[in-house]
């Protein structure tokens, strides 16, 4: 995840998903995970505190400021391109394991965040911009 001042998604030249500040959820879901693999996920983001507070110190959650959030599907973290020149994604779930996770994800996200959750578009093609504020780039797994 990436904490963000703004962020977008492009499908095919169509924008389908666009946020000011908060955070962009790279969400990626390996071979195991589940239901509760989700809602861990789910609350762990929202209430993770990487904002600053009135000191400047990372105090305050996405729920404490008001931030948006935008999820992307993306299978590629995990990748292993420990071997040979080409990545493998066997860790990957499948995506008929992926799909109804990122589905569940972005559900569990949205009934606990006030504003609704962006998204782009399960695998497409995507341009993702944004603005990292900080930078703040964090891996998040259980």
């Amino acid at each position: 995840m990436q904490r963000v001042s703004e962020a977008s998604v492009r499908v095919g030249g169509d924008t389908v998903g666009v946020i000011g500040p908060g955070l962009v959820v790279l969400a990626g879901f390996r071979n195991g995970d589940d239901g509760g693999t989700v809602a861990w996920m789910a609350e762990k983001i929202a209430n993770l505190r990487v904002f600053g507070d009135d000191e400047g110190r990372m105090n305050r959650s996405l729920l404490d400021t008001g931030g948006e959030a935008l999820v992307v599907s993306q299978f590629t973290l995990y990748g292993d391109a420990r071997k040979g020149r080409r990545p493998s994604f066997v860790k990957a779930a499948r995506p008929e394991v992926a799909v109804p996770l990122y589905e569940a994800f972005v559900e569990a996200l949205g009934r606990i965040l006030p504003d609704p959750v962006r998204t782009g578009r399960f695998g497409a093609m995507m341009d993702v911009a944004l603005v990292n504020d900080g930078p703040v780039t964090l891996l998040i797994e259980r």
